[in-house]
């Protein structure tokens, strides 16, 4: 009953679905005519009663009613309500259709998995076979109409052969008050596993492949029961209905044409026909024909399934795999492709023009000049080109010019150097000179690449390395002796810094020394040879119970302690270590 016409769009044309209009079965006019002419009818009626025999009065009573009806109508939600339906009803509708019970798998397993060519072999692979068609029918005459009226009781079932009288009276002992088509699923899982038990199967696996597509199909079965038992609800199918009759019901009145020497707004012309109203019925009504075509597709119209067509079908495949096709194999022979690596099957004089090469890829079109080709150099050994104005425009900035960055451990650094900073101003202990050594020093620990210089065990804060002291009392070096070896040999340091010891600073301070190199006499009495940048270091030793120097205000009358540790290199990482101000009891306590 179902109506095909893909032959007839296969090919997109000029005129392809107007080609269909013209067919009558399945058709829209078969569906919409009476609904249609009831319509007009009526339209027709209301007119000439308007026209003919009502009084002046009452015409004026009829033409407000129709301005009403025709101003309100559009209040009533029709293409949102009918579209939700149809949406609805046609996902519902495909989905029946994919539960049918196909046996094509199952009658594969059974002729391959079920061995014997023996007559009680054929006997097992047919009687398997036909509980498999017994359970389709079961379920389609419960849900199909079609199917019930060609099978009405289970006598019938008996003499079509789907069943045999032994069969029908092992479901009447069994018989319960509810719909017995799983009792077939049942015989087959039982027989089944006695096949293997009696060897015709020969493996467990196979004898569960066999029952898991099984259990497939009684899920089929399954699905299409719960279909029929759960319809769409009842108040939506309802409500789509009342909108559109009512839609219609208002259309009779509101889309009259009424009297034009009376200047009615938009009835300024009287037309007979209201062909737009007639398009607006023949639309909204045939959506909702559609819905009631398929809102159950196991009935007998012309677009519901053929399901006494899947029944015969079903029987005479299944029966034939198992049975005349089971080991029944054509000679095996060697194709006419056999020493061809690449065959190539002939095409007709009408196919030839579809002969199409392989498809590669899209890109595979693009085509490139060869000095786009080229491989070009890095991008980051070209960075420091981009400088300047241009280089800040791109984005790019260069290491001396990019503003330093504040972290965890340049916090350690850029805190306390200000702290000695502003001690060191108001006593004036080092002279100009120092003072222009300081800020020299003070530019050059700006930022992060002094402190990322250094290995990562020598910088500040690294406490887990073995040069960090691990107390908070600085190590301080009286005059003449010299710094642990381990101190002095640090990754990082240049050259001219290893090897260096401490010296008084001054002949009258014995608590002040400088970080001299071995060979002090040398350079002393050249000191144009080792002259450079000198970093002063300054440890504040006060009372323990006093706040530390750089938390408070700084007195410029308070008497300390300080010693000044003169260090002749830049950034040197085992001296920032001690660059901080700690508390210490004076020697007199």
């Amino acid at each position: 009953m179902t109506v095909t016409y893909s032959s007839q769009v296969a090919n997109a044309r000029l005129g392809s679905f107007s080609r269909l209009l013209l067919c009558w079965r399945g058709s829209i006019y078969k569906l919409l005519y009476g609904e249609f002419l009831i319509f007009l009818l009526c339209y027709y009626i209301i007119r000439f009663i308007y026209r003919m025999a009502l009084t002046e009065e009452q015409q004026v009573i009829f033409e407000k009613l129709t301005l009403y009806c025709d101003s309100y109508i559009q209040l009533i939600p029709i293409s949102f309500v009918l579209g939700f339906y149809v949406t609805l009803v046609v996902t519902r509708w495909w989905n029946q259709y994919e539960n049918l019970p196909w046996p094509d798998r199952l009658m594969n397993l059974v002729s391959s998995f079920v061995e014997g060519k023996d007559e009680q072999g054929r006997m097992l692979r047919r009687t398997l076979m036909r509980y498999v068609n017994l359970g389709n029918v079961l379920i389609l005459r419960s849900v199909s109409a079609a199917v019930y009226k060609r099978f009405p009781s289970p006598q019938h079932l008996v003499k079509a052969g789907f069943m045999t009288p032994s069969e029908h009276k092992h479901l009447q002992k069994l018989s319960l008050p509810h719909n017995s088509f799983w009792m077939p699923w049942v015989w087959f899982a039982n027989l089944s596993t006695k096949a293997w038990i009696g060897g015709r199967i020969r493996d467990p696996i196979l004898l569960q492949s066999l029952l898991n597509e099984m259990n497939t199909l009684r899920t089929q079965c399954g699905q299409l029961y719960a279909y029929d038992w759960i319809s769409i609800p009842l108040v939506y199918t309802q409500v789509v209905t009342v909108a559109v009759y009512s839609f219609f019901l208002a259309c009779l009145i509101g889309r009259q044409f009424l009297n034009p020497a009376k200047a009615y707004p938009g009835h300024e012309m009287d037309l007979v026909v209201p062909l737009f109203t007639f398009l607006q019925f023949f639309f909204y009504a045939g959506w909702l024909k559609v819905a009631e075509q398929l809102i159950n597709p196991f009935g007998e119209d012309d677009d519901d399934f053929e399901t006494n067509w899947i029944v015969d079908r079903s029987l005479q495949v299944s029966l034939l795999a198992v049975d005349e096709m089971h080991q029944d194999l054509p000679p095996m022979e060697r194709d006419m492709y056999w020493n061809e690596p690449e065959p190539h099957p002939p095409y007709t004089a009408a196919s030839a023009q579809s002969r199409r090469p392989s498809f590669f890829g899209s890109t595979f079109n693009i085509s490139l000049d060869k000095e786009d080709m080229e491989f070009q150099p890095d991008l980051e050994e070209q960075e420091g080109a981009h400088s300047g104005i241009i280089g800040r425009f791109l984005g790019l900035q260069s290491h001396d010019r990019q503003s330093p960055r504040t972290n965890s451990k340049t916090k350690l650094l850029c805190p306390k150097k200000e702290v000695l900073s502003h001690e060191n101003q108001p006593k004036n202990l080092g002279g100009a000179g120092q003072n222009t050594s300081d800020q020299e020093d003070s530019k050059a620990w700006k930022g992060e690449d002094v402190f990322k210089s250094v290995a990562l065990y020598a910088r500040s804060g690294y406490h887990s390395a073995p040069q960090t002291p691990l107390s908070h009392t600085p190590m301080v070096f009286p005059p003449g002796q010299s710094a642990p070896s381990s101190l002095r040999r640090i990754s990082g340091i240049d050259d001219p810094v290893k090897d260096q010891s401490l010296q008084p600073a001054t002949p009258r301070s014995k608590k002040s020394f400088e970080l001299l190199p071995e060979n002090a006499g040398a350079s002393m009495e050249h000191p144009e040879v080792t002259h450079m940048r000198r970093k002063t270091v300054e440890f504040n030793l006060m009372d323990m119970s006093e706040a530390p120097e750089h938390l408070r205000e700084p007195h410029l009358g308070q008497s300390t302690s300080n010693i000044h540790t003169i260090l002749k290199d830049h950034g040197d990482p085992y001296w920032d270590l001690e660059d901080r101000s700690v508390l210490y009891s004076n020697q007199g306590h």
